[in-house]
């Protein structure tokens, strides 16, 4: 993927061989994928490149492997002068960032809703309109999912009922 220069695609293949051999045990296998991943990945950030590198040292560290030493030499070169003081978590950097999917769309959702509001000076039934919902779904959204929400819509002015 990497030759094909699909580099985020192999770096998110690298990074689950990176996990899934550590997962195993096997930082022999963990290191040689991070290793790797920072020859073939050209454009990788500076933060992943010395990170993967620091850990891949350690990794490979035991390694007898007559090929290892000179690929971390040149790797090193490559990275000389970025090694600086990175306090990044090497779970953060190396191995795939989860998501949780419920969580993005509240975030997301959350995010249109007040952009909509904003957009109409906290008007819920012309944001409504603007978001293709009916008014009662808008306000229920608002109510049960986002109340922080309510404070951004204008207050709500009840009818008075005259009788006939």
């Amino acid at each position: 993927m990497a030759r094909l220069h699909q580099t985020e695609r192999a770096q998110l293949i690298f990074q689950r061989a990176i996990e899934i051999a550590h997962q195993a045990g096997s930082l022999n296998r963990a290191g040689l994928a991070a290793l790797t991943m920072i020859e073939e990945i050209g454009t990788l950030p500076r933060e992943v490149q010395v990170v993967a590198y620091a850990q891949t040292r350690e990794w490979l560290a035991s390694s007898e492997s007559p090929d290892i030493k000179p690929r971390l030499k040149a790797v090193a070169k490559k990275i000389e002068g970025a090694r600086s003081k990175l306090k990044a978590d090497v779970r953060e950097v190396l191995f795939n960032k989860r998501y949780d999917l419920r969580a993005e769309v509240l975030k997301f959702e959350r995010g249109l809703i007040s952009e909509t509001l904003a957009r109409v000076n906290g008007k819920v039934t012309h944001a409504a309109k603007l978001l293709g919902v009916g008014y009662q779904t808008l306000a229920y959204i608002i109510e049960t999912k986002h109340p922080d929400l309510l404070k951004e819509r204008t207050p709500v002015r009840r009818r008075s009922r005259k009788h006939r």
